[in-house]
Order: structure tokens, then sequence, then C-alpha cells
């Protein structure tokens, strides 16, 4: 088998720290592609005639094209393409679930490996961010005039705020904590998406000219009718599954027995692993018994 055909069947693997690095720390593990690495694997997708890794997208990207972008070397072009359709592409480049979705469809599954669409999105992210590119690039809109109030900062909220941003909408997020991102910033580990990460593209949904209130909780703060009241002529309601699920046995409820949302939310928002230094704790028993075997178990 040749150089090239050996390429197309195999892709570039992962970057990620050593497993004796990582269990000393809590910096992300997988760490991305360089541009070499990312323009290799961009050059096996085939180009197909009828792309249906477009068709397991969620949103549509055109994922062929800022493939090719990225297999030609045009990182600004590749940029322009995915953020025409995903506002978040760092973010879904780490946790999008393209093996069930984008890449349960690429070609090159059927007989070997697919293209790895998330790693070669999350590159582009990457080097825009590092870059001082903008993620999500602003064109000329012209303002509608009309305004409408969005509840709750997580990726629902964030996506429909940039969206109606920037068909020209005035944007307003309302949200409930007192840090923007929903479960972005509180129920994902940040050993698998980095807080920084999160920042910065609610940073870019800022740049779209999106406010965002924190500390306002709608049903107390404000009702939805009087968002209505006060000019707004439709309000977006994303509050997210913020609930968390028990297995109602016996004892879930004694002290002590945290749900993942519920110690997520203490570590990730309310910095309880700095505890006494901070005011919320979280206890650290001598013997803990941790129920699953996911990235919040780990």
């Amino acid at each position: 088998m040749t150089d090239k055909k050996r390429n197309r069947f195999e892709p570039q693997p992962m970057p990620q720290q050593a497993p004796e690095i990582r269990a000393h720390n809590f910096d992300e593990v997988a760490l991305g592609y360089g541009f070499e690495m990312a323009r290799a694997e961009a050059e096996r997708c085939l180009q197909c005639k009828r792309p249906t890794c477009i068709e397991g997208c969620p949103v549509g990207v055109a994922i062929p094209a800022f493939i090719k972008a990225v297999a030609d070397g045009n990182l600004e072009l590749a940029l322009e393409t995915l953020t025409a359709d995903n506002s978040f592409p760092a973010i879904c480049g780490r946790v999008c679930p393209q093996e069930t979705q984008c890449q349960a469809q690429c070609v090159l599954g059927r007989r070997g490996a697919a293209v790895e669409i998330g790693r070669i999105e999350r590159f582009v992210a990457d080097w825009a961010r590092e870059q001082g590119v903008s993620v999500t690039p602003m064109t000329e809109v012209r303002p509608t005039g009309h305004r409408v109030a969005v509840v709750g900062s997580g990726p629902a909220g964030l996506a429909c705020a940039a969206d109606l941003a920037k068909l020209g909408h005035y944007v307003t997020i309302f949200e409930a904590l007192h840090k923007p991102g929903g479960v972005l910033a509180y129920g994902i580990p940040s050993f698998r998406l980095p807080r920084e990460v999160v920042q910065a593209e609610v940073r870019a949904v800022e740049g779209l000219g999106v406010e965002i209130k924190t500390d306002w909780i709608i049903g107390k703060t404000a009702t939805i009718d009087e968002l209505i009241e006060d000019g707004y002529e439709a309000v977006f309601v994303a509050t997210g599954a913020g609930l968390p699920s028990f297995l109602d046995i016996p004892g879930e409820d004694l002290n002590g027995v945290y749900s993942a949302n519920e110690f997520l939310t203490r570590v990730n928002l309310m910095g309880a692993n700095r505890f006494p230094a901070v005011d919320t704790p979280v206890r650290i028993p001598k013997r803990v018994g941790v129920v699953g075997a996911g990235n919040v178990a780990m």
C-alpha cells in the first residue's frame, strides 16, 4: 500500500497528555492537532459529490468545504465556512458527539476510520483564538430594531442569541447564575472543555452586540410578562436540563452525597476545590464511592 493510500485509511492520532502527567492535573487531556496533522487529516476527505456528513450535522455545516480549505492551507476560509453555520466550533470540536452524527455518515467509515471532522474543527477554532482572529466574523448587518430576550446562557441560549444578532436583532440574555455559559461553564470537566475556551466563545457572542445579564432569575428578578412590558417582542426560554437524575435508592439524599451537577457546580463555579479560601466546600473524606465511569466520574 502506498503512503497516500495508507494516509487515506489511517486517521491522524490525537496527541494527548501522558497518563503519568495527567494524573496530577486537570488540564485538557486531548492536546489538539497542529497544522500539519490537521492538513494531513483533511486530505483524507474524499470530497463526495453527495456529502452525507452534512446530513449528519445538526446545524448543517458545509463540512467538505471547510475541510478542503484546511487541506489547501486557507485557514481564514475554513473559519469563515465553519462559523457561517456554527458559532461555537471550539466547543463543538471538543464535546459534540461526531461519532454518532457527521462522522457516522462519513463514507470512509464504511471500510475503516471516518475523517476526524471534530478534531479538524477544533484545530481551526483554536488557531483562530490563538491568532486573535474572530471566531464569529461579523459582517455588516442592518439593525432591525427588534428586541429579543433569551432566558439562559447555556448552549441553546448562546446559539439563539448569536443567530439573532447576526440577523440584526437586539438581544439580551438573562442568566440566573453569576457566570454565563450554563452547562458549558459548570457541567463539563475542565480536562474535557477548558474554561478559557468557553469564556472565549461567550466573548465572541458579546462581540456580536449581545448583552448578557447575570444573577437574573426569571420568575423572581423579573417575569416573562415584565420582559414583554419592557419592550421585548419575543422571549426564547433556554433553561436547559439542569436537574440531575438519581437512582431512586435509599440514602441518596444523605449528607455527603453529591450529584454530578452539584459537584461540578461547586467546583467550576464556586471554586470549592480552594476551600477554605472560598466559602463553598466539597467534603473530602478518606473513602469515596463513585457511581458511574464517564468523564464526570473520572
